[in-house]
């Protein structure tokens, strides 16, 4: 069972006082009322307090549903009903808000008037028992229509057209500012300068005797294949890497066997066995017998010097405590001497999980090497002095792009499908988040990473869309808000205080915040998906225009400047009405 769903239970649970308490004060009262008014406030208590059961069993459902319609939410049927969802599930989280306040009240206030009863019972038994319903008949008639689209038990994998597969074989013909990255990698690959081959032995006499043999055969044998990782936020051209190393030339003579694996989220160590089986003779392996399997990938890889590239891993590779992990190692004991395994991830828990010596790590791209990129990405071409004011926006643009090769591509391509400099200033002029982008663009890209979250960290990170961009984070501070929004449900001998402490470090570890002088920040590109993923729920009014594009069902505003304060009054007498 989900934290939030476990709360929720909870709050309920702590209503039962209040109507313990109604039922009771109705019976000492039945002086003041006649008969068929005690009934029917009675039986209006007994409707309330089933509606409440009712919609504990109905929400922790609720909440699964929801994190499985965010791995579908790339299907526009899918997304239309999800903020509607979420809407109906925040309402009921308000209305049981409002028990708990009376319930608290109840007990606060020994004695009670008369006239406190009547407006109890007149409020919360009356006006909350219809908004209740009113609530459960929503959150049924959505699940339904989310069910009947096949949500209800959805595996949790990203969609290949979310997450195409990649090959060893590089999109980009040219690489750009990755020199000293790629010359890094070699020298952990230990590649030599030269091109030729280097054998595990580099002559072998008639005469040489058994024992000798066998020596250097145990000696061509390693105890664990050394692994080394690149790590870098998504769109940022891990895989771009990957492959040209794959592909350069000092590699391919020094590598007996290249073989490229496409990991994703699905580590399965049957699937990945039979592609690296395919990969090693070229034929598919039909047994499902792990077993069997690795005995024949072991009788492949045996005394072979190979490069194996694991691309896109994610924290699925560490299940079973790492155990899933060890045994897909397991057959690459035979291998040759100076064989490497070779990881791309974004996960820094996966790369401190399997890596063997310092990872590489990717930032962006440097501005001039990167301006080089985005004038291929916007003119087909690295040359622009043709146009010199779609050049001097094109310079404008770049800062928002934060060196992403990935990002330089999605607005790329939205540039150079209008070369006029209106078209060009109205991308300079939006967020990012605001632009419709494909699949394969940088805002779903790093949406991969927030889908992988535990729903009880979405819901924390979520609420950061709130924050304008650069805002410094306090630890404690953010912490404190979380709890105070009902995110936190310690489990077990936990404080809630430890554990909103622990939910924010368990986001920094998976680098959705980073540790700056004076506090936390988050990365440009990840606050323009994280605004995208909340743009029902959070908005930030920055001047006075922005009232009309707040959404319907906002939930948390952040007002900007003092100009925006001073409108607040008539902005919430809009809401209102």
């Amino acid at each position: 069972m989900s934290l939030p769903a476990i709360g929720i239970i909870g709050a309920i649970n702590e209503c039962v006082t209040l109507f313990q308490w109604a039922k009771s004060a109705i019976s000492s009262l039945h002086s003041r009322w006649s008969g068929s008014q005690e009934q029917s406030l009675q039986d209006g208590v007994l409707l309330l307090e089933s509606g409440l059961q009712r919609l504990r069993d109905t929400l922790p459902a609720m909440y699964d549903l929801i994190d499985e319609a965010e791995w579908r939410s790339h299907e526009k049927s899918v997304a239309k009903l999800l903020p509607n969802l979420k809407d109906a599930v925040y309402e009921a989280e308000d209305l049981l808000d409002e028990f708990k306040w009376y319930e608290m009240k109840v007990q606060v206030e020994v004695i009670a008037s008369q006239s406190s009863f009547i407006e109890f019972f007149d409020t919360v038994i009356q006006g909350s028992f219809n908004k209740l319903n009113d609530v459960q008949l929503r959150l049924d008639h959505l699940s339904r229509q989310l069910e009947n689209m096949g949500l209800c038990g959805v595996t949790q994998h990203f969609d290949k057209s979310v997450r195409p597969e990649t090959t060893s074989l590089p999109n980009e013909t040219k690489i750009f500012g990755r020199d000293e990255e790629l010359e890094q990698v070699l020298g952990f690959l230990n590649v030599p300068t030269n091109s030729k081959r280097k054998r595990a032995t580099s002559s072998t006499n008639a005469s040489t005797s058994a024992s000798a043999s066998d020596q250097v055969s145990n000696e061509s044998r390693i105890s664990s294949i050394p692994v080394l990782s690149i790590v870098g936020i998504g769109g940022v051209g891990k895989t771009t890497l990957a492959q040209h190393i794959s592909n350069h030339q000092r590699v391919k003579s020094h590598f007996e066997l290249i073989i490229w694996v496409c990991v994703s989220d699905d580590f399965d160590v049957k699937r990945l066995a039979k592609e690296v089986i395919q990969s090693c003779n070229g034929k598919e392996a039909t047994s499902d017998n792990l077993d069997a399997l690795q005995r024949a990938l072991s009788n492949h890889v045996d005394k072979r010097r190979l490069l194996i590239v694991l691309d896109d891993m994610w924290d699925d590779a560490l299940k079973e405590n790492g155990q899933c992990w060890k045994r897909f190692c397991a057959p690459f004991r035979s291998v040759q001497e100076g064989s490497v395994m070779l990881v791309t991830t974004r996960c820094p828990t996966v790369d401190e999980g399997v890596r063997t010596m310092d990872p590489v790590i990717l930032e962006g791209l440097e501005d001039d090497v990167f301006w080089n990129f985005f004038k291929l990405c916007a003119f087909r071409s690295e040359s622009s002095y043709r146009n010199p004011e779609l050049e001097c926006i094109g310079r404008k643009i770049l800062p928002k792009l934060k060196g992403s090769p990935l990002a330089a591509k999605t607005l790329g391509r939205m540039l150079s499908t209008d070369l006029q400099a209106s078209h060009w200033n109205s991308i300079l002029q939006s967020e990012l988040w605001e632009l419709s982008q494909e699949e394969t663009d940088i805002l779903p890209a790093l949406r991969l990473s927030f889908m992988y979250l535990p729903f009880h960290l979405k819901q924390c990170f979520s609420f950061c869309a709130v924050y304008p961009k650069d805002y410094k984070f306090e630890e404690g501070s953010l912490a404190e808000i979380w709890r105070a929004e009902g995110f936190v449900h310690p489990q077990g001998g936990a404080t809630i205080l430890s554990t909103s402490l622990q939910y924010f470090e368990d986001l920094v570890t998976r680098s959705f915040f980073q540790n700056v002088v004076g506090g936390y920040v988050i990365h440009d590109l990840m606050h323009d998906m994280v605004q995208k993923v909340s743009e029902d729920d959070c908005f930030i009014l920055r001047n006075k225009s922005d009232f009309d594009k707040v959404p319907q069902n906002v939930r948390h505003l952040w007002l900007y400047n003092l100009q925006i304060l001073k409108a607040k009054k008539c902005m919430l007498e809009n809401f209102t009405q």
